[in-house]
């Protein structure tokens, strides 16, 4: 089945490209196939609010038919990354809503973990002072986390009064950190600094502040000039695998390695080895 019959009008307008996309609740840049996406409310610490979840969510939603994208940098302004739901946007007027009402922000808020997890390109997150409540979901949602000493990252949900299950918390932060050491982080709400959640596993590496945006680039670039067909099947295997046992995965990493090998990349590179070459992917 074609990405047209799947979606006709969003395959359509995002295969003409993302390089000109226009976001209205965050900054979105495109260079060198890596879309960089800031965060932008820097004077109340990148809070998010109900439209920008919502366009948060259609922005990894397309990101399934944009081609021109090959890998994501997901970033706050102005020295942190996300202070989690808007207390005044969010907060407050859940409070006057329904029990259905709330199950649609729920579900909401968990969708786009869902199109983060499902885009093909690899998301990198650089953490930078706070990362809390719904900020340090996003984080976790990221497939690839640069986090700096002075970054604060909390999972602020039992402190007033939720449960630490949001947007798939209990599924997916176990597996980054251990099942100890998740319990310890949902039940306490306490905030980890960089060095602490760094040895935790949660970050892949700190870096200095004033070098994580371009740390950041730098990686996602990497990503990017890779084999991204390929990079998109190891994300998704990523995903899937957590519901299989070792025989079922193991069979589908063999379709999925197959499918791989008939790729133009798989070719390049084993031409550029013969040459002695380093090979440029371009991927498909």
């Amino acid at each position: 089945m074609s990405d047209d019959r799947v979606d006709p009008q969003l395959a359509a307008g995002n295969r003409r490209a993302f390089a000109g996309h226009v976001a209205e609740h965050f900054r979105f840049e495109m260079q060198s196939g890596v879309a960089t996406v800031t965060l932008n409310r820097p004077e109340r610490k990148n809070p998010l609010t109900f439209d920008s979840y919502a366009e948060l969510r259609d922005l990894f939603r397309g990101l399934v038919y944009a081609r021109d994208v090959k890998a994501v940098v997901l970033a706050g302004a102005g020295g942190n990354f996300c202070s989690g739901g808007d207390v005044h946007e969010i907060i407050g007027p859940l409070l006057k809503l329904t029990m259905p009402e709330l199950l649609m922000f729920t579900r909401m808020t968990g969708e786009l973990v869902k199109t983060m997890r499902h885009c093909p390109q690899p998301i990198v997150a650089a953490v930078d002072g706070v990362c809390a409540g719904a900020g340090a979901i996003i984080a976790m949602a990221s497939d690839l986390r640069l986090g700096t000493a002075r970054s604060k990252t909390a999972f602020l949900f039992n402190r007033v009064g939720l449960a630490g299950c949001d947007m798939g918390a209990c599924a997916m932060l176990p597996r980054i950190v251990g099942q100890g050491r998740a319990s310890e982080w949902l039940y306490t709400g306490r905030s980890l600094g960089g060095e602490e959640a760094e040895r935790w596993g949660f970050f892949n590496r700190l870096v200095a502040p004033e070098a994580l945006e371009a740390e950041a680039q730098k990686l996602a670039t990497d990503l990017a000039a890779g084999p991204t067909f390929a990079n998109g099947i190891t994300k998704t295997m990523l995903h899937q695998e957590w519901d299989m046992g070792i025989d079922a995965a193991i069979e589908s990493e063999a379709q999925a390695q197959a499918i791989c090998m008939m790729t133009q990349d798989f070719h390049r590179a084993y031409h550029a080895f013969v040459d002695k070459q380093r090979p440029v992917f371009k991927g498909n």
